[in-house]
């Protein structure tokens, strides 16, 4: 094992002319158990602003340069790969990391942790690895939480003609105990922007766009380490807000141009030294993967251009959003704080779910904006292979409707040619856990664990960007087969005792001030809020289960309703609003009777199946049906039935 700390300067062509300027090898050392090694790093890289492809980049202009005119930062890289490159796949398999952290070890690999991945353990079955792909992480955050293995970027604050630049910042939070402080930072842990000077306004309200009440300022204070102190105590689900004059501004774009930028360096430069060896000679392609926030930030990376480097060379081959919703964020304005997004009781009108929404261009009638995701894209001849994955949650809470209709509502609009967009159905924002419990809900969390599509369509993005074999079609709720509708047309079944949400997530046409599209300076917080657009559900069948999207075995041969919602319970306030992010299950009656004395519409497990045995001959149907059409890998079939035999046996007899 290898391990050593030491600076490396690219060769001295390399080093006038590419992004990549230096590595700062920390640690190297070899996996155990399989013929990879893991580099820890930090990269230093520096961008032209007069070139064209950083042109985008939002206050570029105001970023302090070096001596041959570039604005210089660094970002922490994290790297696995194989030891004798010939030996890989030749594809560079990318995390957008979320909030610093490291995710897909465990979506792919069904690791149960792998943040940090060091052991052989940490890659969980080495699904990964076995299929030879090369794993990269970069930091593009400034303002994540501290932590050891967080990736961070180091960018440079904008100023002007030598002075700090100043502007709005507005902070907003919900406890979930009675506290008398709080940060700026988003969730109570990210790093704010500090406060230029003590000019604020605090305000409470019972709802998200419920009227505001302001707390005299006497009553409250800012303090040192950008927190807020109210002596009286926030209440546990009220929404509270701060608007504040911070000064300081990030220059956020440089977030994205770090991500670009080191792809574009794995794919065509390369350092044929310490850090690939000879990999760069052996990589052909690259797929960028982001859940939640880093599915949001790829929709942006698209929108804003970033897949042409400094060279006009296509960066990405294949882009995998996944539970991004309808949004972009918080990732290339004045102030940003790219950790806001918006969820129906959490972080209100931060810039997230906003136009635009779809690949092609739509114009919206309201404002006369015309624009799509991929209208840069198009015009630079850099158009990725792309895949759209939402769960459930994220039509009910992440405007998920609006990347495949449009504006008004009222008729579907088909996918790109080189775009998949998949539902899976009966699925909550992350891979459910089973069994379920509650958490402060007012139903029991939604057990499905929906891992096994997505290695079967990371299967199916790499055979298309490597050898153009067309993947799965796309599948996902639609208005012309009337499964994709209003909320007021959703045929949930009458359970008792069940209460479903009044409301979904709202789109708002937000005005953050009139230069804000041209500049990406917000002159207005809170924004005012125009028309929202228009959001639509999944429908669901008698049981109310989905009926479009993947439907995993567990969702085509149900022993309960699956949802993407989920409501609180009251125990930490805002009872009856959404628990972000969470969805329900509720489970069948075990035998007629016990239906019968529940009032439950739904036929009950014993009706159904009859027998353990008919259950799991459906199971095994539905799994190799599902593998046969490429949604889930042939070799995970066996462990999709042993999943269902235990949920079978902890209903039916109360086993785990």
């Amino acid at each position: 094992m290898l391990a050593r700390t030491t600076l490396l300067l690219l060769s001295g062509a390399l080093a006038l002319t590419a992004a990549v300027r230096k590595i700062h090898l920390v640690e190297r050392t070899d996996i155990p158990g399989y013929k990879y090694e893991r580099i820890v790093a930090k990269a230093h890289l520096a961008v032209d602003p007069k070139v064209d492809a950083n042109r985008s980049i939002r206050d570029i202009d105001l970023a302090p340069r070096n001596e041959q005119g570039l604005v210089e930062f660094a970002a922490d890289l994290y790297v696995v790969k194989p030891r004798n490159p010939a030996e890989g796949n030749g594809t560079v398999l990318f995390e957008v990391s979320n909030r610093g952290n490291k995710g897909m070890l465990g979506m792919f690999g069904l690791a149960t942790s792998g943040r940090n991945p060091r052991t052989k353990e940490d890659f969980g079955d080495g699904y990964l690895l076995e299929q030879g792909y090369t794993l990269v992480w970069i930091g593009w955050q400034a303002d994540v939480p501290n932590g050891e293995d967080a990736l961070r970027l180091f960018a440079p604050a904008a100023t002007e003609n030598g002075r700090a630049i100043t502007g709005p910042v507005r902070s907003e939070w919900i406890v979930d105990r009675k506290q008398t402080e709080y940060s700026l930072g988003d969730r109570g842990t990210h790093i704010p922007y500090a406060p230029a000077n003590d000019e604020a306004t605090l305000t409470v309200r019972d709802s998200g766009h419920g009227p505001r009440r302001t707390i005299p300022r006497a009553e409250w204070r800012l303090a040192e380490g950008g927190r807020v102190v109210f002596d009286a105590g926030f209440e546990p689900g009220k929404i509270y807000e701060v608007v504040y004059t911070a000064q300081g501004p990030t220059v956020t774009g440089l977030g994205p141009a770090a991500v670009r930028d080191l792809i574009s360096f794995f794919k065509y430069d390369g350092d044929g030294v310490i850090l690939l060896g000879e990999q760069f000679r052996h990589i052909k392609r690259a797929i960028a993967f982001g859940t939640s926030q880093s599915g949001r930030f790829l929709r942006a990376y698209l929108y804003y251009g970033f897949n042409r480097d400094e060279k006009n060379r296509k960066v990405f081959d294949g882009v995998w959003a996944h539970v991004a919703g309808g949004g972009l964020g918080s990732f290339n304005h004045r102030f940003a704080q790219p950790s806001r997004d918006g969820h129906p009781f959490l972080n209100f009108l931060y810039p997230t779910d906003i136009f635009p929404f779809t690949d092609a261009e739509q114009t919206d009638p309201e404002t006369g904006l015309t624009e799509g995701i991929l209208a840069r894209a198009k015009k630079d001849n850099v158009v990725p292979k792309i895949f759209y994955t939402n769960g459930s949650y994220e039509y009910w809470g992440r405007a998920a409707s609006l990347i495949h209709t449009s504006l008004d509502g009222q008729k579907d609009v088909t996918p790109e040619p080189d775009t998949r967009i998949y539902l899976v159905a009966g699925a909550q924002h992350g891979p459910g856990q089973f069994p379920p419990r509650r958490n402060h809900t007012q139903n029991l969390s939604n057990p499905n664990d929906y891992r096994f599509a997505h290695r079967g369509l990371l299967a199916a993005m790499n055979a298309w960007v490597s050898e153009g074999k067309q993947p799965p079609a796309s599948t996902y709720p639609r208005i012309d087969r009337d499964n994709l509708v209003p909320l007021g047309a959703l045929a949930f079944p009458k359970l008792p005792g069940v209460q479903l949400p009044k409301t979904t997530q709202m789109a708002w046409r937000a005005d953050y001030g009139s230069a804000f599209r041209s500049t990406g300076i917000v002159t207005k917080e809170p924004p005012s809020t125009g028309k929202p657009f228009p959001i639509l559900v999944p429908q669901v069948d008698r049981d109310g289960n989905e009926t479009a999207g993947i439907r995993l075995p567990e969702i085509q041969v149900p022993l309960g309703t699956y949802t993407g919602w989920n409501l609180r319970d009251g125990s930490q306030g805002a009872a009856g609003e959404y628990l972000n992010m969470v969805g329900s299950f509720f489970p069948f009656a075990r035998t007629k009777a016990e239906r019968t004395r529940n009032r439950d519409p739904r036929p009950s497990i014993e009706e159904r199946y009859g027998s353990r045995e008919n259950y799991m001959a459906k199971i095994t149907a539905a799994a190799k049906e599902l593998a046969a059409s490429g949604y889930v890998l042939a070799r995970d079939v066996p462990a999709l039935e042993q999943r269902a035999g235990r949920h079978w046996d902890a209903l039916m007899t109360g086993s785990k």
